[in-house]
């Protein structure tokens, strides 16, 4: 696991952090994974987003078949 060493954090900061964790139950270390954690998934939601509308782009224009129709049509054989 990588360890992270923040310099020059200021005092009101680290209050307000120690705070939150402390509302949370949980310990400072333990509050600032997980607000590391949930920052990263926004991160990777928003490169997911990126690329869906990069596809969508690259397919606008095209008819697409309708995949229930397909399924249905499956099913009957």
């Amino acid at each position: 696991m990588a360890t992270v060493l923040v310099r020059d954090l200021d005092d009101a900061i680290y209050e307000r952090l120690e705070a939150r964790a402390a509302a949370n139950n949980r310990s400072l270390e333990a509050e600032l994974r997980e607000i590391l954690l949930a920052a990263s998934r926004q991160v990777g939601m928003a490169t997911s987003r990126v690329a869906a509308d990069a596809l969508r782009r690259r397919l606008e224009g095209r008819v697409h078949s309708d995949s229930g129709t397909i399924l249905a049509g499956e099913r009957q054989r």
